[in-house]
């Protein structure tokens, strides 16, 4: 079983990474960030695949049709969660993945003009 597929199983996240205090060698922190990696690559894709979605359904899709709005809402949202790396951090981030959604959204569905 590999690193992925023991935080992964058909689709769902389970199992439980240890708190930052409770490692205690630079093995386990660095198979701690594994397991996270792993768990973050299966979310960044099925984030994707819901803004493929999101992209199918507005009027005006692809990097034309943000919303900034919309996109400051989201950071809003994560930085109650991860009030640690802050929202200008949290949208350098965010900005970095929505481009990469949109990216793949693009290649994967050719739009209709419209």
């Amino acid at each position: 079983m590999g690193r992925a597929d023991s935080v992964i199983d058909a689709g769902e996240l389970r199992g439980r990474l240890p708190a930052a205090h409770e490692i205690a060698s630079l093995e386990a922190a660095r198979a701690a960030i594994d397991e996270v990696d792993a768990a973050l690559a299966v979310l960044l894709e099925r984030r994707a695949e819901l803004a493929e979605v999101v992209q199918r359904l507005k009027p005006v899709g692809g990097f034309a049709g943000r919303d900034p709005h919309r996109e400051r809402q989201i950071v809003d949202a994560m930085s109650r969660h991860a009030p640690g790396l802050g929202p200008e951090r949290l949208a350098r981030i965010m900005n970095a993945v929505i481009e990469a959604g949109l990216e793949s959204a693009e290649q994967a569905t050719p739009r209709d003009d419209r």
